[in-house]
């Protein structure tokens, strides 16, 4: 049954990445209070840091992938770092509005920042509009990255309590 309670928790924590939320350290949490309540069965130190290190790791990912993407599509330094900058800005802004705000920011900042860098740089709408777009892609793929992590933590957590 605790099992059954650790995977459901941490599967409702996961729920929150989507939504631009803090879902992986709500994770962490989880499997650290899971420690606390069932010493007899505790997921371990090791594990504990290697959850640490993996949620470390998505939220860098997270932001650099939209800065990356942007790059990719041909925008200029200052765009990857304006993608990087709107959707953190974006994310905070986003966070009145209930549930969906924090990703709505951060998609809609991540374009609106890498769009407004790009234009200062060649203002050429047409290629800062390709730039943004980039960015907006790269925070696609950045979410979906940080849901298959989010994943792969709650898999490790939920065995190593096992064990």
């Amino acid at each position: 049954m605790r099992l059954v309670l650790l995977a459901l928790a941490l599967l409702a924590s996961l729920a929150l990445v989507p939504l631009g939320l803090p879902g992986l350290w709500v994770m962490v949490g989880v499997a650290l209070v899971h420690d606390l309540l069932v010493p007899a069965h505790a997921i371990g130190v090791p594990s504990l840091l290697g959850a640490v290190a993996v949620a470390a790791v998505a939220e860098v990912l997270e932001f650099l992938l939209g800065g990356r993407f942007a790059r990719r599509y041909g925008g200029s330094r200052r765009a990857e770092w304006g993608a990087i900058l709107g959707g953190f800005v974006g994310a905070f802004v986003g966070v009145p509005a209930p549930i969906v705000g924090p990703m709505i920011g951060a998609f809609a900042g991540a374009f609106v920042g890498a769009l407004a860098a790009e234009y200062t740089v060649a203002r050429d709408a047409r290629g800062a509009s390709r730039v943004a777009l980039g960015a907006l892609l790269g925070r696609a793929a950045a979410v979906a990255m940080k849901t298959a992590l989010g994943f792969v933590l709650a898999i490790w957590l939920v065995i190593a309590a096992w064990q």
